[in-house]
């Protein structure tokens, strides 16, 4: 599969897309790479969601009782900052492309 004609994701915020496409350059992913890449470039997208509604709101409300609860936006923003990490990391993405080879795992087979 060759990865340099591969688009993204037209529902992925401007930057995003750019940062995607970057990433494809940079490497030559199998298909399922591919899918991958989408969910680190989906979950980045709905952590900066998060950020732009905890901004606007803030981090925490207070409920019928009068206590003081996280908003449910603070979740989101963490875990989809946690699974854009793992997935990065999953790519091995920290490491410099060689050979245009997908990305090595880091762990015996």
């Amino acid at each position: 599969m060759t990865t340099k004609t591969i688009k993204a994701p037209k529902h992925l915020r401007a930057a995003t897309r750019k940062w995607f496409e970057s990433v494809i350059s940079d490497y030559e992913f199998e298909a399922h790479h591919v899918r991958l890449l989408q969910l680190a470039a989906e979950a980045w997208d709905r952590c900066q969601e998060a950020r732009e509604a905890i901004k606007k709101t803030g981090m925490t409300f207070e409920n019928k009782y009068q206590e003081v609860k996280i908003r449910p936006e603070v979740t989101v923003e963490k875990d989809s900052r946690i699974a854009f990490v793992r997935i990065v990391r999953e790519l091995n993405l920290s490491e410099e492309p060689s050979d245009s080879r997908p990305p090595g795992l880091k762990y015996p087979r």
